[in-house]
C-alpha cells in the first residue's frame, strides 16, 4: 500500500495544545515535499495528502499524458504508451494520477523524514511555549516542586511543563520541599540552547502587585490603582496606592477590615511588612508617609537635587531608619530622593552627649555601622535603648551589647 503509518508522530501534535490541524498539515506536507524535491529534483506535480485521524499519509503524483515522441518534461508528462500499461483506456490529453509507494523512496529516505518532521513538531512545541509564557509575563501561576537544587527550583507547570525559581527570585525566608505547590510571578523568558526557560519570581514587585490584586477586588475592577511598590523581600515592602473613587479609602481597601486583606500576603511573603500608604504629587507628604512609621519634627527638601534632610526626635530615628536601614532605603526608592535622617536636638542641648565615632578605638567599627543604621549614632542613643531592643534591631549578640553598654556608661559616668 502506498502510505506510511504515522500515527505516532501525529500523537506528538495531538500532545502538544494549541497546534491547530492546518499547522499540522502543512508542516507534514513540508517535510515530505522536501523528501520528493530531493528524489525528483521537484514537487510541482505531486500531492501530499495527510489523514490526521488515521495518521496515514499518501502521496499522489499527476502528470498529462502525450504522444510517446512528445515529452517534453518527465515530470509533467508520461507516454501514451507508458499509461495505457496502468489502465488500457487512458487516451492523449488526460490527466494520470499515480499513488506513489513510499517503499521506493528508501528505508534512509523515510526515517531521515520522520526525524525531520519530530524535530519540527518539536520546535513548533517550543515556540508554542515561549509564546504562551510570554503572553503571561507578570502574571501569578501556581506550580509544583518537582526538583530542588542550590541555586533553583525545578517546577512543573498543570501541563507538565519545565519552570525555573532562581535563588535569587526567592524571599529569604523560603523553603519548598517536593510535591509542595507555591506561586510566583512570571518574570520572563530566556532561550538556552534552543529551548525556551521560564523564569518565575518571588521577589519581584510584580508578585506583590498581583497578590494585591487577588486580594483587592478595588484594584482588580480599577478603582484603586497601585503607583508605586518597593521591596525588600521577606523583610518590608512599602505600596503606594490611589483611588479614582473619592468614596473609597484606598489605605483602608487594601489592608480590609481588621487586615483581613493583607495579612494573607503577609503570609505568602513570609511575614514581610507591608506599609501601604496613600499616594500623592506632594513630594513633602510623600516622603512623610513613606517612612511610615516614624513620625517626622521638619523637613527641608531640595528639588532639583532630589534631596531631603529629614529632622525627627531621637526616640524616631530608629523607626525611621528601620532595621538595617532598610525602611529608609525603601523610602528613598518609592519618592526618588536621597533621604538623610538628622536627630532633632531640641531636648538634648543641656544633657551631655558623645559621637560613636570616638569610640573607633574601643568598639569594632562594623558594630558602630549596625548601630548607625538603626539611627544610634551617639552614646545616650545607644543608652536609650534596652539591651534585647538593640540585639534585635541591630542583630547584635548579647556579649557584644553589654559590652558596647559598658563602655558608653563609663564614658558618660565619667563626664
Amino acid at each position: 500500500m502506498a502510505s506510511i503509518n504515522l500515527i505516532e508522530a501525529f500523537q506528538e501534535f495531538k500532545d502538544a495544545e494549541n497546534i491547530d490541524r492546518p499547522t499540522m498539515m502543512k508542516v507534514v506536507e513540508d517535510v515530505f515535499k522536501t523528501l520528493l524535491r530531493k528524489k525528483y529534483g521537484s514537487d510541482e506535480n505531486f500531492d501530499v495528502i495527510v489523514n490526521a485521524e488515521k495518521g496515514d499519509l499518501e502521496i499522489v503524483r499527476h502528470r498529462v499524458i502525450v504522444e510517446d515522441d512528445e515529452v517534453e518534461d518527465p515530470l509533467a508528462q508520461v507516454p501514451l504508451t507508458e499509461a495505457v500499461k496502468l489502465e488500457p483506456d487512458y487516451e492523449v490529453g488526460e490527466e494520470l494520477f499515480e499513488e506513489i509507494d513510499l517503499i521506493d523512496f528508501g528505508r534512509r529516505a523515510i526515517l531521515a523524514a520522520k526525524q525531520t518532521l519530530a524535530s519540527r513538531i518539536s520546535d513548533l512545541k517550543k515556540n508554542i511555549l515561549a509564546k504562551k509564557y510570554e503572553d503571561r509575563i507578570g502574571e501569578i501561576i501556581s506550580a509544583e516542586v518537582y526538583q530542588v537544587w542550590k541555586k533553583e527550583i525545578l517546577l512543573l507547570d498543570e501541563e507538565g511543563n519545565e519552570l525555573i525559581l532562581p535563588k535569587s527570585e526567592q524571599i529569604p525566608q523560603d523553603y519548598f520541599k517536593k510535591g509542595e505547590n507555591i506561586r510566583a510571578v512570571v518574570t520572563r523568558v530566556d532561550v538556552k540552547n534552543n529551548n525556551p526557560v521560564i523564569i518565575l519570581s518571588r521577589t519581584s514587585p510584580d508578585f506583590l502587585a498581583k497578590l494585591l490584586e487577588i486580594e483587592v477586588p478595588e484594584i482588580f475592577d480599577g478603582l484603586i490603582i497601585i503607583k508605586r511598590i518597593v521591596r525588600e523581600p521577606g523583610e518590608r515592602a512599602k505600596v503606594a496606592v490611589e483611588s479614582y473613587d473619592d468614596r473609597i479609602d484606598p489605605v483602608g481597601a487594601c489592608v480590609g477590615m481588621k487586615g483581613s486583606r493583607i495579612h494573607g500576603i503577609v503570609r505568602e511573603l513570609k511575614n514581610e511588612n507591608i506599609d501601604v500608604i496613600n499616594w500623592t504629587a506632594n513630594m513633602q507628604l510623600l516622603i512623610q508617609r513613606s517612612l511610615t512609621p516614624a513620625k517626622i519634627s521638619s523637613m527641608s527638601l531640595d528639588t532639583e537635587g532630589k534631596h531631603a534632610s529629614i529632622f525627627l526626635k531621637p526616640d524616631q530615628v530608629s523607626l525611621a531608619i528601620g532595621k538595617r536601614g532598610v525602611n529608609i532605603k525603601l523610602a528613598s526608592e518609592l519618592t526618588g530622593y536621597e533621604l538623610d535622617v538628622y536627630r532633632d536636638g531640641e531636648d538634648e542641648e543641656e544633657e551631655f552627649d558623645v559621637d560613636l565615632e570616638e569610640f573607633a578605638d574601643e568598639i569594632d567599627e562594623w558594630v558602630i555601622d549596625a548601630l548607625k543604621k538603626i539611627g544610634c549614632d551617639t552614646a545616650r542613643s545607644v543608652m536609650r535603648m534596652s539591651p534585647a531592643e538593640l540585639e534585635k534591631r541591630a542583630d547584635l549578640e548579647k556579649e557584644t551589647v553589654d559590652d558596647v553598654r559598658r563602655i558608653l556608661q563609663e564614658e558618660l559616668e565619667r563626664e
